[in-house]
């Protein structure tokens, strides 16, 4: 009998039943809630005079709709200024009072990015199962967890009954082997691997992914990668456990302490795909052939080496590839057979829960640091992923290295990677960003969105066009 993959090991652990129709039920062990998706959940708690069934399990903070402009959050909840997402965060800070859950409301410490203020508190740890409603959750598979996103109505159940019903999804690993070059970032490496398998080739599945240049990644490289396993088409993505897995984890604020510690890390040194476990699919890179990647068109798996020219449609056999690839060139406003680093910016932004970790601003500051913005760039939005990332970032001087090249410092929250807050494109605005997500009109009505490392965001601000930014670093420098 062959032995187990990590995601059969995580599923088998929270089984709690097998339906006839193919469906099971699985326990959850960590649900994370916004202001986006849980009013409605709340709401039918109420109407059907439940609460919820393990307060404990639940944590909450508000992060899609809340300004990131200082004086506006000095102000606070009332200094949003769009009514809608004012009456959102006013209503996760009712429900989250009215029902007794943890929250960690907007200039509190500890507020952040769902997916960045969860790991770094430890309220995410090895070998749970975690939801949210949020789609891009799979971040959290970085620390060897079972975790995705789920629907406004499935965030009531696992509210009412700390239970989700779904269905068990297929096996696959991405195996990126060799030597990461010089100012290649996880960012890239995750972009490259969705340029080959394309947005929909995780369908179905839950990625591992394995090999030497996961190995060697930070847990916070690792969450980029888990991040954006959603882009892949898959709705899991996941590293297993090693001695880097426990040393993030160790000590922080929801980890246990004493013997509890001692038996938690007993049980995650397991959280490994066995040797002999088998994958319904098997993907393999040579970090080698991966140079710093941007997107050029309007999905994710529209991206080429810097390095590279946009690409000609013609190339492509008639069909629905070819189409697309017209569409996204007229919307873009791009040719085909112009170079990547042509395309001139207006504006960057450096953040979103894909890129916004201590390291992530780190390497943001490397390229910044003795440079300024270009003139002809208008705003550089640096947006922490939270709190604890912002006074981190601060005792460090980097904020002031930002404010000096003459960008934006910011206030943590989702910020101007999707168009729920004042942070906004343009229509025709060009933007090198840090996000996850490249759709038509993802960052603003109109708004042309190039997705990259913070590194190449930070110098294409400096430039004012995308620009390779290995000559710009030492060696070493970016991870």
């Amino acid at each position: 009998m062959a032995g187990k993959t990590l995601y059969d090991k995580l599923w088998d652990a929270h089984l709690i039943k097998q339906n006839d129709d193919g469906s099971s039920v699985l326990y959850i062990d960590r649900h994370v809630l916004h202001e986006v998706t849980s009013p409605q959940a709340f709401e039918g708690l109420r109407l059907a005079g439940r609460s919820p069934w393990r307060l404990d399990t639940n944590i909450a903070t508000p992060d899609h709709n809340i300004s990131t402009d200082r004086e506006e959050r000095d102000a606070g909840v009332s200094g949003i200024p769009d009514e809608i997402s004012r009456i959102q965060v006013k209503t996760l800070d009712d429900n989250c009072d009215h029902f007794g859950i943890k929250e960690f409301k907007m200039n509190e410490m500890g507020q952040g990015i769902v997916h960045v203020m969860g790991p770094e508190l430890g309220a995410t740890m090895p070998g749970m199962t975690v939801v949210c409603g949020d789609s891009h959750t799979a971040t959290h598979g970085a620390l060897a967890c079972l975790a995705h996103g789920i629907g406004t109505s499935e965030v009531e159940h696992v509210l009412a009954t700390q239970c989700l019903v779904t269905k068990k999804m297929k096996n696959m690993r991405v195996t990126v082997n060799g030597e990461v070059g010089h100012g290649v970032t996880p960012k890239d490496i995750v972009l490259a691997v969705i340029g080959k398998i394309g947005t929909a080739g995780g369908n179905g599945h839950a990625i591992e992914f394995a090999g030497s240049v996961f190995r060697d990644m930070s847990i916070e490289g690792r969450m980029t990668v888990c991040n954006m396993a959603i882009e892949a088409g898959a709705r899991v993505g996941m590293v297993a456990v090693d001695e880097k897995t426990i040393r993030y984890c160790e000590g922080r604020q929801f980890v246990p302490k004493g013997d509890l510690w001692n038996q938690a890390v007993t049980y995650w040194k397991t959280l490994v795909s066995d040797d002999d476990a088998e994958f319904d699919s098997e993907i393999e890179m040579h970090a080698e052939d991966i140079a710093p990647q941007v997107t050029w068109g309007t999905s994710p798996e529209m991206v080429a080496p810097v390095t590279a020219i946009v690409p000609d449609p013609k190339d492509q056999p008639e069909g629905d590839r070819r189409k697309g690839m017209i569409r996204a060139l007229e919307y873009m406003g791009l040719k085909s057979g112009m170079p990547i680093t042509s395309i001139v910016v207006d504006r960057v932004f450096i953040g979103s829960c894909t890129n916004s970790r201590i390291e992530d601003m780190r390497e943001a500051a490397i390229v910044a640091n003795g440079r300024q913005v270009a003139s002809t760039v208008k705003q550089v939005l640096i947006v922490p992923g939270s709190q604890m990332v912002k006074a981190q970032a601060e005792a460090e001087g980097l904020d002031k290295i930002f404010i000096q090249a003459g960008m934006d410092w910011r206030e943590p929250g989702c910020s101007m990677c999707l168009a729920m807050n004042a942070d906004k494109l343009g229509a025709g605005e060009h933007c090198a960003s840090t996000s996850n997500r490249n759709f038509e009109g993802r960052q603003g009505n109109g708004g042309r969105t190039h997705l990259m490392s913070p590194a190449m965001a930070a110098a294409a601000a400096v430039a004012g066009h995308i620009v390779d930014v290995r000559p710009w670093l030492s060696e070493g420098e970016a991870r």
